[in-house]
């Protein structure tokens, strides 16, 4: 008799950029290569493009991060949340769980982040204790996480050991390891397992070829990043041809001034979906740290000069980008630095000192594992 398809839940919430919502979607691909039944529900601005053709979604209604940071969330109107909106969103959760009668639920970030959330998890949690036969419970995290304070550390640990059957950490151990930022790791040992970094397959080559490509993700927090590049673009004069994207949430009034200052041989813009293949094509990628753009600058074998985003006690990224400059793979600039000046002298010094590829030695496999961790597991 024909086994059924893997039931696979996936929730993801993505609040200031897109990564957390890049990473699931390819592993929800991943997972449907694999034979699996996926149904992505996911809770942020709908994102075009995502989760992919052929995935099931459901989506919540949408919240965001206000612009005084993450301890206070919006609806899609800029409205903080109420009572009502809350239940709402815990109510349709639920709904989406009964509904598709997962073998697994995976929890993108959550315990180890999304706290914002817990109104719409811990119901879940709940009801996925009470269903029999149970399914099994994941945790989706990245390779590094945010420092927080010691007591939620030990509050995540704790839950880990009490609900969940599996941690998935979306790394290199021979990069980083799980312990290097989450003090508790010892005590949540045996429901870890590495996966490798979860990267988009190798591009082919853009036939747009331009020295430079400046991202800066999203664009939410990426104008001081923006700026400093077209302001650094006239002091390298042997780098002819950039592209500077500036991310879909750049406010416009800082586009159009900012598209105002480029320079001849300078493109701005706000969105390439072929952002990978630019990156095979270029000689130097700037950009932020976040996981995704890493992910593909390792892919594409560019060089690169990282400018980590570091605001509100921020420090992910700043150890990222500290890790690869540490192997020789990048040069860093830390975000409170940037400027034309210091940001063309980094760019100069990765042009003369990081080597040509920068790619191999760390796996970039991790969809295609995780897919198949996951479909184990529910079989």
């Amino acid at each position: 008799m024909t086994r059924p398809a893997p039931r696979i839940l996936f929730y993801v919430q993505h609040l200031l950029g897109i990564g957390h919502l890049a990473r699931a979607s390819r592993i929800a691909g991943a997972l449907a290569a694999e034979g699996a039944e996926v149904c992505v529900v996911t809770g942020g601005l709908p994102v075009k493009g995502f989760p992919g053709e052929g995935i099931g979604h459901v989506a919540l209604p949408p919240i965001a991060i206000a612009e005084d940071g993450f301890s206070t969330l919006v609806d899609a109107a800029g409205q903080p949340l109420d009572d009502s909106f809350r239940g709402d969103r815990a109510a349709r959760l639920l709904e989406a769980f009964r509904g598709f009668r997962p073998d697994v639920v995976v929890l993108e970030a959550f315990p180890f982040g999304r706290r914002q959330v817990r109104f719409e998890l811990l119901p879940l949690i709940e009801a996925i204790e009470a269903t029999k036969p149970r399914p099994a419970l994941v945790s989706s995290v990245r390779d590094i996480l945010q420092a927080r304070k010691p007591e939620r550390d030990a509050e995540t640990a704790e839950l880990v050991q009490r609900h969940f059957d599996r941690v998935l950490v979306h790394g290199d151990p021979g990069f980083v390891r799980l312990e290097d930022t989450f003090p508790h790791a010892a005590a949540i040992a045996d429901r870890v397992a590495y996966t490798g970094l979860v990267a988009a397959p190798p591009p082919e080559p853009s036939p747009d070829r331009y020295d430079v490509v400046v991202s800066a993700g999203g664009g939410a927090v990426g104008a001081a990043l923006i700026g400093a590049a077209l302001d650094a673009a006239p002091r390298l004069p042997a780098l002819k041809r950039w592209c500077v994207i500036s991310g879909p949430n750049l406010p416009e009034r800082d586009f159009t001034r900012l598209s105002a200052q480029a320079r001849d041989g300078v493109e701005v813009v706000r969105f390439r979906a072929d952002f990978p293949a630019l990156l095979a094509a270029c000689r130097l990628s700037v950009s932020q740290a976040g996981y995704n753009t890493v992910c593909d600058i390792l892919q594409a074998g560019c060089r690169a000069v990282l400018v980590p985003f570091a605001t509100g006690g921020e420090t992910e990224q700043t150890e990222r980008a500290a890790r690869l400059q540490a192997m020789g793979r990048v040069r860093m600039l830390p975000e409170a630095e940037i400027g034309g000046e210091t940001l063309a002298r980094a760019m100069q010094q990765a042009m003369d000192s990081v080597p040509a590829d920068v790619s191999g030695r760390l796996r970039l496999d991790g969809a295609a594992r995780s897919a198949h961790l996951l479909t184990t597991l529910a079989t």
